[in-house]
């Protein structure tokens, strides 16, 4: 049995010690469990992130398992218990937080309070555009991690992550929408979600350029 100082050994020999603890000692939160915000999770968990938050109402549906991060013995569940026992067979070390509701004006604020870093990963436009501007207006020092643009065949390599702000940044190309009869590509969302993954773990290291 691999004891928790060994995985983060393992760790520390990869990352470094000052990165490994700037994870360790960080949370972020994800809005929106689906193809972006399963795999991000996957991503964060494997470094050694301290602590996840989740967000998402929806359950399991056989629909999602060709792009998202859950199994086949997990249709019908709700995707914050699904991706949670996912990720601690991955990371039993992980600090998991989860909400089970729908994000909305008046619970967002509160919900992502204790987060360093928030990725959005959710396919309406306008739940992107809400998002957004709660952190901005409640959270002005906070870094949003955003999506626009991952449908469909084209070249992995347009999918690149753009700084916006000093605290808010785009992974996509910018261009495909999942609302314009463009299906949605297992590797090519994963190629978005890695993006936003990656960028959330360069904020907590320091680094803001992309």
């Amino acid at each position: 049995m691999v004891t928790k100082e060994e995985f983060y050994q393992a760790l520390t020999n990869r990352h470094g010690i000052e990165n490994q603890k700037k994870f360790d000692d960080a949370t972020v939160a994800i809005c929106g469990l689906g193809g972006l915000g399963s795999n991000i999770a996957i991503c964060l968990a494997r470094v050694g992130l301290g602590k996840l938050i989740l967000i998402d109402f929806d359950t399991v549906d056989v629909t999602n398992l060709h792009r998202q991060q859950y199994k086949f013995n997990q249709v019908g569940t709700p995707k914050t218990d699904a991706l949670k026992e996912n990720l601690l067979e991955i990371n039993p070390f992980i600090k998991i937080e989860t909400h089970q509701v729908k994000l909305t004006e008046e619970n967002t604020p509160s919900l992502i309070k204790d987060a360093d870093v928030i990725c959005e990963a959710f396919d309406k436009p306008e739940c992107k555009a809400m998002l957004a501007d709660i952190v901005f207006t409640n959270y002005p020092d906070k870094y949003l991690v955003s999506s626009s643009g991952m449908a469909g065949f084209g070249s992995a390599n347009e999918i690149v992550t753009k700084k916006i702000t000093s605290r808010f940044f785009i992974s996509g190309d910018g261009v495909s929408d999942v609302n314009s009869g463009i299906g949605l590509i297992s590797s090519r969302v994963m190629a978005c979600a890695a993006h936003e993954a990656h960028m959330a773990l360069r904020i907590l290291m320091g680094e803001t350029q992309p």
